[in-house]
């Protein structure tokens, strides 16, 4: 992103700030015009910074996208493949569940992208995510047949399954081991 003037770092801030009041009331609708209301803004200035809605939605999950990056960069360098997978799985989870704007974003194709940066940072989770599964395939340590994509469809509903709970987060642990029992394979 080019450098901002002052006012309009403020103005960007801002709105981000009031979506993720929203998002954090249960709102995911996120309207700009309600957005830019609730700001003390025009809806000119809203549009400016956030020219769609998906464009503010992936502007908001970006500090998770940057976590899930963390866990699966920690993942590619562990030393044992099955770990490996583990802190994969956990950290993908943990951050759809901490962050619904990153759920949203994350369960949506990559050609719903507004953002380039959100396109860059799903690219790198996806070649970071290859590589340990890939080496977790060679140990035998994952079910035979299983893509990638079908383990990403899995870890989504799982994330979707513990939101139905009312809490959530104490109950990762149990979901987390039930998903990677089903996705072991014979040498785990």
């Amino acid at each position: 992103m080019t450098s901002l003037r002052a006012d309009a770092a403020r103005n960007r801030a801002l709105l981000l700030a009031t979506a993720r009041q929203a998002v954090a009331s249960g709102d995911l609708s996120l309207q700009l015009n309600e957005m830019a209301r609730r700001a003390g803004m025009g809806v000119g200035t809203a549009y400016r910074h956030f020219p769609t809605r998906r464009a503010l939605l992936e502007a908001l999950a970006e500090p998770a996208f940057a976590a899930v990056l963390d866990g699966a960069q920690t993942a590619s360098l562990h030393d044992d493949p099955w770990t490996g997978v583990e802190i994969l799985l956990r950290a993908l989870l943990l951050q759809q569940l901490a962050d619904p704007a990153f759920a949203e974003v994350i369960a949506s194709p990559a050609t719903d992208d507004a953002i380039p940066q959100t396109t860059a940072q799903r690219d790198e989770f996806t070649a970071l995510a290859g590589t340990v599964l890939a080496r977790a395939r060679e140990t035998g340590a994952l079910r035979p047949g299983l893509t990638d994509e079908d383990l990403h469809h899995l870890v989504c509903g799982t994330a979707f399954a513990l939101g139905l709970g009312s809490s959530p987060v104490a109950r990762v642990d149990a979901y987390l081991r039930v998903l990677l029992d089903g996705v072991a394979g014979k040498a785990e």
